[in-house]
């Protein structure tokens, strides 16, 4: 429904903005984007493949601790490293300041320092927090396959850097592409980081075009190519990882066994070097700044304010994990029990959700509300002199459905995931021993889905209290959630109002990542 809304809003909202948008607007955003996600995309792939390469090929100090390190940056979202990075680098942050003391500078004319607020300071931001993805998928296929591959290459007289440019880079292009995919589809997604750093995307463009110059037609035309975007993306995703599979054919326990290549001299501490400082850039710089912040402003965890942005944003998070938690768990048992187009075409259409930009969303999803909203409320009027006003677009329930049409797909696949280890066998036991197929549903799989489930549920959470960019422009008067009261904050040049609230999103944040740390090192020494 999203989807055609933004088509239908697009093609019958009229030309009167086409000169401003096709002339000043679209080309100068366009360009941006593209250069944006060019240079985000470069970046979180050359540190995400380097350092899952060493910590999976290499034997070096401390690798064991920098591989779940390099996990960390995950749990900060980028509207939050972008205020944090802006901080740090500012005239008055701990950088300039030493520069100064240690050059005797006096003020920013007798020195350069390059400027956070641009193009190139949003690329820094949003690779720093953005190249796990990449790290992720690379390292578990370095693992899985590619250390298989690399002991025999390795013994046919290739040295290491050939082995890593001729055989493991080309059998991790799949999973590389996967983590691109995910950190084009999130760079597409950011507003905060983008508007406060002073670049304009289209994302921000669509924000600005519907809220600032009050074109609604105007921004679901930009949000038009914003979808040909994601659609684009979403095949050479998938197009890479059709043209390219590759099998191992060792056991999980000779992958343990291989022998990592050891490290000696400047290069076991330049490897070390190499994979701490991406998360000091990603995680410590922001923690530093923003929980220092929150240290000196303590009485804020009392204040009503924030409890209420508390309680809106477990109210919201908590409503889309039960939502798109029941809605995933059909679609995944629908697969497993009958196989069928319609099927296959459902989760297909439940995987695209997560490449829609929040603001792009925000339109799809706000105008059908309200026009249901307002004929309800004519209806009633006219019949039984009733008015329910704004009962859906203007309540937390507009964020909620955009949430789950978002995060449905990362529960679909969780949930699946957990379907795909019961081995069939055991629907079929059931059956045989006279369990209908929902008591069997009932008493069989749902308690042994249990774990899949939790966790699925647990991702969306954190997901929705992170969200941002859909929840700035569909949250009704007075109605803030962590996430867009630290907006509002940074908005009013008030970031150290910000940390109280930006630590705790980061707690919250941190736990899936430490689900996942520590699952692969069960998986993979």
């Amino acid at each position: 429904m999203p989807a055609i809304a933004i088509v239908v809003i697009a093609a019958t909202g009229g030309t009167d903005n086409w000169p401003h948008l096709f002339s000043n607007v679209i080309p100068r955003a366009t360009l941006r984007t593209v250069t944006l996600l060019a240079g985000v995309a470069t970046i979180a792939a050359v540190v995400g493949v380097v350092t899952a390469w060493l910590v999976a090929s290499c034997e070096f100090p401390g690798r064991r601790v920098l591989s779940g390190l390099l996990v960390l940056p995950l749990a900060i979202p980028a509207y939050l490293g972008a205020y944090a990075f802006a901080e740090f680098f500012s005239f008055t942050g701990p950088i300039q300041s030493a520069y100064r003391a240690l050059f005797g500078f006096q003020t920013s004319r007798d020195y350069w320092f390059p400027e956070v607020r641009t193009t190139g300071g949003a690329m820094l931001v949003l690779s720093s927090v953005l190249y796990p993805y990449v790290y992720l998928s690379a390292r578990s296929m370095f693992l899985m396959q590619g250390r298989a591959a690399a002991d025999v290459a390795r013994t046919l007289g290739a040295g290491p850097l050939k082995v890593f440019a001729r055989i493991q880079i080309p059998m991790a292009r799949p999973a590389i592409m996967v983590g691109l995919t995910l950190v084009a589809m999130e760079t597409l997604n950011d507003i905060g980081a983008v508007e406060y750093l002073g670049v304009q995307t289209l994302t921000f463009s669509i924000f600005d075009t519907w809220l600032n110059r009050g074109s609604l037609a105007g921004a679901a035309q930009i949000a038009c190519i914003m979808l040909v975007f994601v659609i684009c993306l979403m095949m050479v995703e998938r197009a890479a990882r059709r043209r390219q599979r590759f099998a191992s054919q060792k056991t999980t326990a000779a992958v343990h066994d291989s022998v990592r290549l050891k490290l000696a001299g400047w290069k076991r501490w330049a490897a070390s070097l190499a994979c701490l400082l991406p998360p000091v850039i990603g995680f410590a710089i922001p923690v530093f700044v923003l929980g220092g912040y929150a240290l000196r402003r303590l009485e804020q965890f009392a204040s009503s304010r924030l409890l209420s942005a508390l309680w809106h944003s477990v109210l919201v998070s908590g409503s889309t994990a039960i939502i798109a938690v029941l809605l995933a768990f059909l679609l995944a048992y629908a697969a497993r029990t009958t196989r069928s187009r319609l099927n296959a075409a459902a989760g297909r259409f439940a995987s695209f959700g997560y490449g829609v930009p929040g603001t792009v969303l925000a339109i799809g999803v706000l105008i059908p509300l309200a026009n249901f909203d307002n004929a309800l409320d004519a209806f009633l009027r006219a019949n039984f002199g009733i008015s329910t006003g704004l009962l859906l677009s203007g309540t937390g329930f507009a964020i909620i459905y955009a949430c789950t049409v978002r995060f449905l797909t990362m529960a679909e696949g969780t949930i699946d995931a957990g379907f795909h280890k019961l081995s069939p066998h055991l629907d079929m036991a059931s059956r045989t021993l006279g369990r209908t197929s929902s008591q069997t549903l009932w008493s069989v799989l749902v308690p042994m889905m249990r774990p899949a489930t939790l966790t699925a549920a647990l991702l969306v959470f954190i997901e929705s209290m992170k969200e941002l960019s859909a929840t700035i422009m569909l949250r009704p008067f007075n109605f803030n959630t962590l996430a867009t009261l630290v907006y509002e904050d940074a908005s009013r040049a008030k970031v150290e109002d910000a940390g109280v609230p930006a630590m705790i999103i980061v707690a919250v944040g941190l736990i899936p990542v430490f689900l996942v740390s520590r699952s692969l090192d069960k998986a993979n020494g």
